[in-house]
C-alpha cells in the first residue's frame, strides 16, 4: 500500500504522464491508469487542480491527446475528461487548456466515430465555454455558422448542449442574434425545451442570450408556433430543478423588458418575484444568480419594488448578508439586488437599516473582489438616499469615510466612479459628520479627481463636491475652495462636457448660498468665476443655464454690490445684433424650470430692503422685463405663476404701479 500511495502523488503521476507522452514506456494500460487517477483526484478539488497546474500536467495531457490514435478511445476519453475537469470552475485551468492548444484537438475529435469520445470531448469543450476566458466564437463567419448548426442538429445530447453553450458564450451583438435567428437556431433551441433537464437548461440559457435587449427576436419567439414556446417557458418557471426555474425566469424577464405587452395577459411578475426570492436559498448557480435576476426584473419599476418588499425580499437579502461566509459572486448579487430595492422606496431603506446591514455593506467596501467593492458602493449609494438617516447622521462614520476615500484612488476607474456615486450621497449628511470626510482628506481626493482626464471621474467628482458644499458652514466652504482653487472652478464651468458645466454651476450655487462672505468668493481674482458663469449663459444647454441662473439668483440675494453685478450680466444683450437681454430670453423660454430660475433672480434683485431697489426696478422696466413678467401671471407652470405674483408685488413696492 505505501508504494501505491507514493505512486499516486501529483509529482509521480505527472512524471508518469510525461514519460508516456514522450514515448518513455508504461504502455497504454499505465497511461490510462495515470490519466484516470489524475482526473479522479482533481474533480471538485481546487487545491489539487492548482497543484497539478503548477507541475505542468495540462500541456502533457494535451500532448497525449494530440498523439493518440483515433482508435485509442479509452485514452482519448480519459484525457479529454481530465482537461474538462481542469477547466471546470478554475480560471487558471481554463488558461492552461487554452494555452496548451487543446481546443482544436477537441473540436476535431467531435467527428470521431466512437460515441464515448464525442461525449467526452463535447463535455470538455462545454467546460471551457462556460468560462469568460474562452475565446469568442465568430458566429457571423459562414463556415462557423454551418459548424454550429451541425452541432445543434447532432443526435448526441452532449453535442447539442455544447452548441448551446457556444451560443450563450459568444452571442453578444444584435447582428449575431439576428444571424442565428435567420439560420433557424431559434427553432432548434426551442425544441431543446422538450428534452432532458440538461438540454432544457442549455436551451433556455441560449435563448436568453439571443433575446437579450432584442425586441425583434423576442417577438419571433413569442409568436412562434402560436405562442407555445412562450407557454413552455412559463411552465418551466414551476420546474422542480432550481437552475431550470432560474433560467426560465431570466428568459421571461428579457421578454418583459423587450415589451411588457407580451406578458400582460399572464400577470406573471408576482410569480417571478416569488420564485426568485425562493431561489436565494439554493446552493450553486441558481442561488448565485437569482439576486441578479431579481435586480434586473424590478429595475426602475416602483410597483415591482413594492411587490418584492411585500414578499420579504429585503429581509431575506439582509439575512443573507449576516451569514459569515458568502462567496464573492453571490455577495455581489445580493448587494446589487438590495441596492435596486433601496433605490426608490424609503420603506426598503428603513427596513435594511433596521436589520443592521449598514456595517456589513461598509465592510464590503474593503472586499478583495473588485466587483464586490463596486456593488457595495452601489448599495451604500441607494441606502444613503434616506433623508431621515442623513439628517440623523447615521451614514457617514469614520469607517465609511476612510473606506470610500481609499477607493477614490483605486487603480480601477469603475471602482472610483462607484465610490464617487456613494460619496455624492453620504456627504449630503446634514450634521457635523461632514467634517469626518474632510478630516480624512476627502475633499483633496475629490479635487484631484475633478481634474482627471476621464470625463466620468470629473463629472462625479464635481457632483460630490457640490453635495459636500450643500448647507456647509463658512469654514468648510473656505477649506474646499482653497483645495479646489478659483481658477480650477472657473475652468470646470467652461468644461467641454455640458453635464460637467451643469454640476460646476450647481457647485457654485451651493458655494454662494448663505452669508455675504460666501457670495464674495465668486468675485475673487477679478471676478473670474462670475464672468465665466455669465459667459456660459450665452450659449449653454438649458440645464446649465438653469443652474447658472440660480447662481446669479443667490448672488442677487447679497448686498448692493452683488446685485449690481448681477444686473450688469443679465441685462446684457443675448447675442450680437439683438436688444433682448439674457434675462428676457430666459423669461420667455419654453422650459418652466428656466423661467422659474429667472423669476427667482428678479425677486432677489427687487427685494425692498433699501432705496436702491427702486433703481433696479426702473432698469428692469426699461429693459422690458417687468412687462414680460406681467404677461406671465397665468403661466402654465405653477412655480412660475406663484413667483410672478411675488415679483410684481415687489416691483410695485419699488415704485412701478403700471407699465
Amino acid at each position: 500500500m505505501p508504494a501505491t500511495k507514493t505512486n499516486n502523488r501529483p509529482e509521480e503521476l505527472t512524471e508518469r504522464l510525461s514519460s508516456a507522452a514522450s514515448g518513455g514506456g508504461g504502455g497504454d494500460g499505465g497511461l490510462l491508469k495515470a490519466l484516470r487517477e489524475v482526473k479522479n483526484q482533481i474533480i471538485g478539488n481546487r487545491t489539487k487542480k492548482l497543484w497539478y497546474l503548477k507541475l505542468g500536467a495540462v500541456p502533457t495531457i494535451v500532448s497525449i491527446l494530440s498523439s493518440a490514435a483515433d482508435s485509442d478511445s479509452a485514452v482519448i476519453v480519459q484525457a479529454a475528461a481530465a482537461l474538462g475537469s481542469f477547466a471546470c470552475g478554475v480560471d487558471a485551468g481554463v488558461r492552461a487548456v487554452l494555452d496548451g492548444g487543446a481546443m482544436p484537438i477537441l473540436v476535431r475529435l467531435l467527428s470521431n466515430c466512437d460515441e464515448k469520445v464525442v461525449d467526452a470531448c463535447a463535455r470538455s469543450l462545454r467546460m471551457v465555454f462556460q468560462s469568460k476566458l474562452a475565446p469568442k466564437y465568430d458566429i457571423l463567419e459562414e463556415k462557423n455558422m454551418h459548424f454550429l448548426l451541425s452541432l445543434l442538429n447532432n443526435e448526441n445530447d452532449n453535442v447539442t448542449e455544447l452548441a448551446a453553450s457556444i451560443i450563450t458564450h459568444s452571442c453578444e451583438t444584435t447582428a449575431e442574434q439576428e444571424a442565428l435567428c435567420d439560420n433557424g437556431v431559434l427553432q432548434r433551441l426551442i425544441a431543446l425545451l422538450e428534452g432532458s433537464t440538461n438540454q432544457r437548461d442549455a436551451g433556455l440559457d441560449s435563448l436568453a442570450a439571443i433575446m437579450k435587449s432584442n425586441s425583434d427576436v423576442v417577438s419571433k419567439l413569442v409568436t412562434f408556433n402560436n405562442g407555445r414556446a412562450l407557454n413552455s417557458i412559463i411552465e418551466l418557471v414551476k420546474d422542480r430543478c432550481p437552475r431550470t426555474r432560474l433560467l426560465a425566469c431570466i428568459c421571461l424577464i428579457f421578454i418583459g423588458n423587450a415589451c411588457t405587452d407580451h406578458l400582460k395577459e399572464f400577470d406573471i411578475n408576482t410569480e417571478l418575484i416569488l420564485v426568485l426570492v425562493e431561489l436565494f436559498e439554493e446552493p450553486g448557480r441558481a442561488g448565485d444568480e437569482a439576486p441578479y435576476a431579481l435586480a434586473n426584473l424590478i429595475a426602475g419599476k416602483e410597483d415591482l419594488h413594492k411587490q418584492a418588499f411585500s414578499v420579504n425580499a429585503v429581509e431575506k437579502l439582509c439575512n443573507f448578508l449576516h451569514k459569515k461566509a458568502i462567496e464573492a459572486k453571490r455577495l455581489q448579487g445580493i448587494l446589487l439586488a438590495l441596492a435596486e430595492l433601496c433605490s426608490k422606496l424609503e420603506i426598503c431603506r428603513t427596513k435594511s437599516l433596521s436589520l443592521k446591514v449598514l456595517d456589513i455593506v461598509i465592510g464590503a467596501l474593503k472586499h478583495d473582489c473588485t466587483e464586490v467593492r463596486i456593488a457595495a458602493c452601489t448599495c451604500l449609494r441607494s441606502i444613503s438616499r434616506s433623508l431621515k438617516s442623513l439628517s440623523a447622521g447615521h451614514l457617514l462614520n469614520e469607517t465609511a469615510a476612510t473606506s470610500l476615500i481609499q477607493l477614490l484612488h483605486n487603480q480601477s476607474t469603475e471602482v472610483q466612479v462607484a465610490a464617487l456615486g456613494a460619496v455624492c450621497n453620504v456627504v449630503v449628511d446634514f450634521t457635523t459628520r461632514k467634517s469626518v470626510f474632510l478630516r480624512h482628506g476627502g475633499a483633496k481626493e475629490l479635487v484631484q479627481l475633478s481634474r482627471s482626464m476621464d470625463s466620468k471621474l470629473r463629472l462625479n467628482a464635481v457632483r460630490a463636491l457640490r453635495n459636500l458644499l450643500f448647507l456647509a458652514d463658512k469654514i468648510v466652504k473656505e477649506n474646499i475652495l482653497q483645495e479646489l482653487t478659483i481658477s480650477t472652478l472657473a475652468s470646470l464651468v467652461c468644461d467641454a462636457e455640458a453635464s460637467i458645466q451643469e454640476q460646476a454651476m450647481a457647485l457654485i450655487r451651493n458655494l454662494v448660498d448663505g452669508s455675504v462672505d460666501c457670495i464674495d468668493h465668486i468675485f475673487a481674482e477679478d471676478g473670474v468665476i462670475i464672468t465665466a458663469v455669465a459667459r456660459q449663459l450665452w450659449g449653454a444647454t438649458v440645464p446649465v443655464c438653469i443652474q447658472g441662473m440660480y447662481v446669479l439668483s443667490n448672488v442677487a440675494a447679497g448686498n448692493d454690490f452683488h446685485k449690481d453685478a448681477v444686473m450688469h450680466h443679465i441685462l446684457l444683450p443675448h447675442d450680437t445684433g439683438s436688444d433682448s437681454s439674457i434675462l428676457l430670453r430666459f423669461l420667455q423660454n419654453n422650459d418652466g424650470r428656466l423661467r422659474t430660475a429667472a423669476i427667482w433672480c428678479v425677486i432677489n434683485l427687487t427685494y425692498p430692503c433699501n432705496c436702491t431697489a427702486s433703481e433696479r426696478v426702473t432698469r428692469l422696466r426699461t429693459s422690458g422685463v417687468v412687462s414680460q413678467i406681467k404677461s406671465m401671471v397665468n403661466d402654465p407652470c405653477l412655480d412660475v405663476k406663484h413667483r410672478v405674483r411675488t415679483a410684481l408685488e415687489q416691483c410695485t413696492v419699488g415704485g412701478i404701479n403700471s407699465a
